[in-house]
């Protein structure tokens, strides 16, 4: 995907398409990658009601350490998302 997307605000929605329109596979590189990241988020909430279900956050380094990365991983998927520049 990075080697046909170009980050230029003018041009960054017409690179996403012509990923999914002209490359070979383009379409299913990039709907796998969109479906597997919403599955990690899936499995990361999962982990996050599992654990309080059972009561891990009564172990406080652990739990904020793991709250900390799901802030990161949020930020970095909103940081993915952006990359059309809005226009999807």
């Amino acid at each position: 995907l990075a080697m046909h997307y170009t980050s230029d605000t003018s041009t960054a929605f017409s690179s996403v398409t012509h990923i999914c329109r002209d490359v070979n596979y383009g379409w299913l590189i990039r709907y796998m990658h969109a479906n597997g990241a919403s599955m990690f988020f899936i499995c990361m909430f999962l982990h996050v009601g599992r654990g309080m279900y059972y009561g891990s956050y009564t172990f406080m380094e652990t739990w904020n350490i793991g709250i900390i990365l799901l802030f990161a991983v949020m930020a970095t998927a909103f940081m993915g998302y952006v990359l059309p520049w809005g226009q999807m």
